[in-house]
């Protein structure tokens, strides 16, 4: 009888949502975050949510290429990589993840996929993602949840100039 009162009185949105709180908490100070995504709605999409999250104070950076995303890694590595799963015209993040780390980028990489399934997801947990979250769920909570996953120590993640 409870679990039925906990989820008709809002109990896990509450619950989800003082986890943001947590995630606010730990993850303070400017960040430095390079997201590569190939369509604009969806990059705007997370970085609205990350602005929610982390404020304007976070650098957040749009590389719409995964050849864009190598520039702007090899000029400044970023504390946090958010990487579409599918760019065009037939990169994915397989192959993109072994890239990103050929160049340097030792970080976590979020990948954020429209086709998230368990066999796909720990694909690509064995590649070198350190999470993946589906497009649909592109939200603070999910975002936050995926942020607090990563266990970032203090600092991790400011802007190299910092």
């Amino acid at each position: 009888m409870a679990s039925s009162s906990f989820r008709t009185c809002g109990g896990r949105h509450l619950a989800r949502r003082s986890e943001l709180v947590r995630v606010r908490a730990k993850l303070t100070g400017p960040r430095d975050i390079l997201l590569i995504e190939d369509e604009t709605p969806d990059a705007e999409r997370l970085t609205a949510t990350l602005r929610v999250l982390l404020g304007y104070e976070a650098g957040i950076r749009w590389a719409s290429s995964l050849g864009d995303a190598v520039d702007n890694i090899i000029a400044s590595k970023p504390g946090i990589v958010f990487l579409d799963d599918i760019l065009k015209p037939s990169t994915d993040a397989s192959q993109s993840i072994p890239l990103l780390r050929g160049v340097g980028y030792a970080g976590p990489i979020i990948v954020v996929s429209g086709m998230v399934t368990r066999s796909r997801r720990a694909s690509l947990l064995v590649e070198g993602a350190s999470d993946v979250i589906h497009k649909d769920d592109v939200d603070s909570v999910r975002v936050g949840e995926a942020l607090a996953r990563l266990d970032l120590p203090d600092g991790e993640g400011e802007p190299s100039g910092s």
